[in-house]
């Protein structure tokens, strides 16, 4: 079974790596930066907001369980890409809305999504659109986050509320 990748920032990493862990097809999330100019960044340095790099997750995910189409769709129901440099409390250019795209078929199927999306806000969508630049896993604390640390205060009132609107509106593509 051949694996495709996708790179997706909407916000904070914890947040969108929680959710992308319980969708069927997706074999693997990681948390990590891109986009910037600072070679293997620190998260510290990420959150100052000087590196130009995004908080992202990278994704494998098999397509024949899951489409790019049907990735993008959840993507972008369970964060604002209306905001610009923003998700809720988190604020700087390291918390934006992007696609980064690692094919011509996946920029073009984020043209069309974005295009259809746009339609379901009352603001211009502001996602982010540019090829998948050099990824940086983020440090090993990072990985599985909501599952280590699902109490944490952050993860309660942030996490859990998007995580649980996956499951909502996502019920048929979750994990068993």
């Amino acid at each position: 079974m051949a694996t495709e990748l996708a790179t997706l920032g909407g916000g904070c990493f914890w947040c969108t790596e929680a959710v992308f862990q319980q969708i069927r097809g997706v074999k693997s999330v990681e948390p990590g930066y891109t986009g910037g100019d600072t070679p293997d960044p620190s998260y510290e340095q990420v959150c100052e907001g000087d590196t130009g790099h995004a908080e992202v997750i990278r994704l494998h995910f098999d397509p024949s369980i899951i489409s790019y189409r049907e990735l993008l769709k959840i993507f972008f129901t369970i964060h604002d890409p209306t905001t610009l440099d923003r998700q809720g409390n988190d604020i700087g250019s390291q918390y934006r809305s992007v696609v980064y795209f690692h094919t011509v078929e996946q920029q073009a199927m984020a043209l069309q999504m974005m295009g259809e999306m746009a339609k379901l806000w009352d603001d211009p969508i502001v996602t982010e659109l540019s090829a998948a630049p050099i990824f940086y896993p983020a440090e090993d604390y990072h990985q599985n986050y909501f599952k280590m640390n699902s109490q944490q205060r952050y993860c309660a009132l942030v996490v859990a509320p998007k995580v649980e609107k996956a499951r909502k509106y996502f019920a048929g593509k979750l994990v068993a």
